[in-house]
């Protein structure tokens, strides 16, 4: 039986690089952005219904993000519609990783896991956390960021105080040192819940 770890946190606090200390660790990853990615791709498994609902967001490559992106911000109504595509996909593909890597302790990536819900699928939830000056410039450092799409994004989050009060584990990624402290501190604490389970 494997360990169950969701991951999360708010745009731009460090997730991505806390992930990639769990994987060093020897933790398996699975990327809920990578899974939308690859369903947005040519040939993948949400571009037949997002070209229902959003037409000129798709070209050769599979979904324009840019051009979506646009859409979404002109019409608040879509992102509901093309979560309702998006999610079960990723549902899925997320099962099949659990499926297929038993006892391990898997380590789920997920930006929106409490805004969807999602904590009762895990063992444990670990949310990172920065300060807001250093969240903001991490973000507008991305290139096509806008300031509008930044507030959209953060508007759709629950504020990151909230999401760290519902979390099992925080992550402090104001250094690199404090990252990894933090990672070490939660993988010895879960390696030692699941030796006493």
């Amino acid at each position: 039986m494997s360990y169950l770890l969701g991951l999360t946190g708010s745009i731009g606090m460090g997730k991505s690089t806390t992930a990639a200390l769990f994987a060093a660790r020897g933790c398996l990853i699975w990327d809920a952005d990578v899974t939308v990615h690859r369903a947005y791709s040519e040939g993948g498994d949400g571009i037949a219904e997002i070209r229902k609902i959003a037409a000129t967001a798709i070209d050769s490559n599979g979904v324009n993000r840019d051009k979506l992106r646009t859409l979404i911000l002109e019409d608040r109504t879509l992102l509901a519609k093309i979560e309702a595509i998006i999610h079960p996909i990723v549902q899925k593909d997320r099962q099949a990783f659990i499926t297929s890597n038993p006892g391990s302790i898997l380590v789920f990536d997920i930006p929106l896991l409490f805004e969807l819900n999602s904590e009762s699928d895990f063992d444990a939830v670990a949310c990172v956390l920065s300060t807001l000056e250093m969240q903001k410039t991490r973000v507008m450092a991305r290139p096509g960021m806008t300031r509008a799409h930044l507030e959209m994004i953060i508007s759709k989050q629950l504020p990151a105080a909230d999401k760290a009060a519902r979390a099992n584990y925080i992550i402090d990624t104001a250094t690199e040192d404090t990252a990894i402290a933090a990672v070490d501190s939660v993988l010895k604490d879960i390696k030692r819940k699941v030796e006493n389970a």
